[in-house]
């Protein structure tokens, strides 16, 4: 489908999708007459694995290093490069990116958690969540010549705080 088919056929969704212009064409939202506020959004994602692999990394025993810390780092690095991995995502001045993990070995997982926070005139929704993803990567890469059999998954916004939509929680 060439796309100026895909454009006109897409036109009468447009409205709803804040990313598709009038002709349905890809377009980077105008934010600067919204008001800078406080924003803050907050997301998880979850890694599978083997007891085995969980217990390396809860010993620290594993031979690449620190798993969690080189995936907070990874995490937090990738919050602040979300611009150049997603089209058409503002470049935001985040005030805190925070990555967690929590160990759960009664369902042989790792829970991801970031936060990121800024006072702008967008939400930092995609930064957020790019921020787990890639935490949930790294761990994958560091671990998975000891656990091939690694899931990633439930990558999800939790909450967002600020702007004109106002605070959201998932339930």
């Amino acid at each position: 489908m060439s796309d100026k088919s895909r454009g006109s056929s897409s036109s009468t969704n447009s409205s709803s999708l804040s990313h598709i212009n009038s002709r349905g064409e890809a377009s980077m939202v105008d934010v600067s007459e919204k008001t800078s506020t406080v924003r803050v959004a907050t997301a998880e994602a979850f890694v599978t694995m083997s007891q085995e692999t969980l217990s390396l990394i809860e010993l620290g025993d594993h031979a690449k290093g620190d798993v969690l810390a080189t995936a907070r780092i990874a995490g937090i690095q990738a919050a602040k490069q979300t611009p150049q991995l997603i089209p058409l995502c503002h470049p935001l001045m985040l005030s805190k990116v925070q990555v967690d993990f929590e160990l759960q070995p009664e369902q042989s997982r790792v829970r991801i958690q970031s936060l990121c926070k800024l006072t702008g005139q967008t939400g930092v929704e995609m930064e957020a969540l790019t921020a787990v993803s890639v935490a949930a990567l790294t761990l994958f890469d560091m671990c998975k010549a000891v656990d091939k059999s690694m899931v990633i998954q439930g990558i999800q916004v939790m909450s967002k705080q600020g702007g004109k939509s106002g605070d959201w929680s998932r339930d």
